[in-house]
């Protein structure tokens, strides 16, 4: 008999072992909000830009589940191995990106259960956009300098890409051999100016020199190639 017990432990051993993982995808608001505080963690919004403006989880980015296109460009910036918590309004779209993201190679999607809505009933905060003043093209234009170069960058905090780009942009304000003014204008909350710049996806970065644009590029770029087009 001590063999069958044996296989038996063994057997229930390992089905506990494939349930914690799946268990712990999904958590309530209580345990979602401790582990965003804790550690080296990724927010991901999936809702829609409208949504997203409404009211979202503080240092959240923002990647719409439903627009696919921008879904995958914007996930494709993210360290798959870095824990990343995801949520929607109610849990459903959060499910379906979730289960994507695990099966291209993200090895820890955490889900919050019942989305943004149980967040809001558990009383837990939310950061939304403020009205702000919106930038006419002439405004802008009257910001570029007639002498010298201007780089401006468009984009947002809750712009995986974005956010990737901010380090770079860091050292070239900090590099010796570039003489440069920068501009940054919010992509979120300046929506009348994007559209009058002819604006898609962000970030766009636009370098002026003597009032004049020179040069434009949409999405990733090197320190290498924003030196180039600075000298």
């Amino acid at each position: 008999m001590r063999v069958p017990t044996l296989l038996l432990l063994s057997l229930l051993t390992s089905l506990i072992s494939f349930a914690q993982p799946a268990a712990s995808h999904l958590q309530n608001a209580d345990e979602f909000e401790k582990n965003i505080k804790a550690g080296k963690t990724l927010i991901l919004d999936v809702r829609t830009d409208k949504e997203f403006r409404s009211g979202h989880i503080s240092q959240a980015m923002q990647a719409n589940w439903n627009d696919s296109a921008q879904f995958r460009e914007r996930i494709k910036y993210i360290d798959p191995q870095q824990p990343v918590y995801v949520y929607c309004l109610v849990g459903g779209r959060s499910a379906a990106a979730a289960t994507w993201m695990r099966n291209h190679g993200f090895s820890q999607v955490i889900e919050l259960e019942g989305g943004i809505n149980a967040w809001k009933k558990a009383g837990k905060p939310l950061e939304g956009f403020q009205d702000e003043k919106q930038l006419s093209l002439e405004e802008y234009r009257s910001m570029i300098p007639k002498t010298g170069t201007v780089l401006v960058d468009i984009g947002a905090d809750w712009c995986p890409p974005c956010r990737k780009m901010q380090p770079v942009t860091d050292a070239l304000r900090k590099d010796p051999s570039l003489h440069f003014s920068m501009i940054n204008i919010d992509a979120g909350t300046q929506t009348e100016l994007i559209k009058a710049l002819n604006i898609g996806p962000i970030p766009v970065f636009i370098i002026y020199k003597n009032g004049k644009e020179t040069w434009r590029k949409e999405g990733i770029v090197s320190q290498e190639e924003f030196k180039k087009q600075l000298r």
